[in-house]
């Protein structure tokens, strides 16, 4: 096995297809998806997955859609002994899966049958995991259904950010890649059979709307929140009519209002210029935020701009 097809797009796949550049397999030819606008200005930006074939020589292919029968066509004159797919976000059909002798190898962010998905990293951190990993499979028209090979465990830290976890899994699902395509090559791969069901949630793709702070919430979901959802989409809650984005907040340890009797989504400035927001159950410290249209600043900063001496109202 030597001739290698890539599909992927987003950063996570990078990882993956610097160590199949860097390894003993050729990568003859990398599928991506079109480029799209971005920011403001809307200017036309190329996936992280094309910069890093196109700075190593390799040809990038853009279809709207991998189903339409030119791309089968086009496949199979490549030859590919193997496809190796990493967040690509777009379905295969059975014809693609079915072409190269050692099938479509999928790198996936978490440890299958968890967190089947889009989003399985952020929603780990949500959910208040223990841990996570990745999982190498051999794909089937299923979502995140195909026969496990190997996994790989990554325990998740107290101050996990979706973007920490982000960088670790990806360089753990490269080495595990290569792993991976060394046991196909062998023959010492071991193919395990998923259950129907997954034990968790289904990892839905992430939106803006997701980000939005429900202060009916415990603290503790609400940190965790935070966390899986920086650095994007990000968690986000009103104050004044405008939006302010969260960037790091953490559970107060010492003292707190208990005192206090006040309704979810007030937040209290205490004498050591701390934020804190009551929530259903407990406190929440806001350490980051960002006002719409302004720059990032720790609560300190921001109180002094923006605190007047009354309660916040956060909604």
């Amino acid at each position: 096995m030597k001739n290698v097809v890539f599909m992927g797009t987003p950063d996570f796949a990078v990882g993956t297809l610097k160590a199949l550049l860097d390894s003993e397999y050729t990568v003859s030819a990398v599928f991506t998806q079109p480029d799209k606008p971005k920011g403001r200005k809307g200017i036309l930006t190329p996936p992280p997955v094309k910069e890093c074939a196109i700075s190593a020589g390799v040809p990038v292919y853009q279809p709207g859609r991998i189903r339409d029968p030119e791309n089968l066509v086009f496949l199979k004159n490549l030859e590919p002994d193997v496809i190796v797919v990493v967040a690509f976000g777009q379905i295969l059909p059975q014809e693609i899966l079915d072409l190269p002798p050692f099938g479509c190898i999928n790198v996936h962010a978490s440890l299958l049958p968890k967190y089947r998905g889009a989003a399985p990293i952020q929603w780990a951190i949500i959910d208040g995991e223990k841990e996570t990993g990745v999982t190498t499979m051999r794909m089937d028209a299923g979502l995140d259904t195909g026969d496990m090979i190997l996994k790989e465990k990554v325990p998740i830290r107290s101050d996990e950010t979706g973007g920490s976890l982000f960088d670790r899994l990806s360089e753990t699902g490269a080495s595990l890649l290569i792993r991976t395509l060394h046991a196909l090559e062998d023959q010492t791969a071991v193919f395990e059979k998923q259950p129907a069901l997954s034990p968790t949630r289904y990892a839905s793709m992430l939106s803006r709307e997701d980000g939005r702070i429900r202060w009916d919430q415990d603290a503790a979901a609400i940190e965790r929140l935070i966390r899986g959802l920086s650095p994007w989409p990000g968690a986000h809650t009103l104050i004044e009519g405008k939006q302010l984005k969260i960037w790091k907040a953490h559970l107060p340890e010492g003292e707190t209002p208990e005192g206090q009797s006040l309704l979810p989504g007030t937040g209290v400035c205490t004498e050591s210029g701390e934020l804190l927001v009551q929530t259903k159950e407990g406190w929440i410290c806001l350490d980051e935020v960002q006002l719409e249209g302004k720059k990032r600043l720790d609560a300190a900063s921001f109180l002094r701009g923006f605190h007047g001496g009354k309660e916040l109202i956060f909604g």
